[in-house]
């Protein structure tokens, strides 16, 4: 199984889901992704631009 790096999107194929027994976790949704030995993670696109998300409000208020 590769790496996954920071500002990288990714598919990942062959995984389980599973209820999450732990008292100590994360979040506090009841399942967890589990990685398994046929898991492929394959990189999609690097680098994909940033979305300015200050133009679009801009944007959005003129048109009203």
């Amino acid at each position: 199984m590769q790496s996954l790096k920071a500002d990288s999107i990714v598919k990942v194929d062959h995984f389980e889901v599973v209820r999450c027994s732990s008292m100590y976790k994360i979040t506090d949704h009841p399942f967890l992704i589990r990685f398994i030995s046929l898991t492929i993670i394959d990189e999609v696109i690097t680098g994909a631009p940033e979305i300015n998300l200050q133009s679009r409000l801009y944007c959005s208020t003129i048109s009203k």
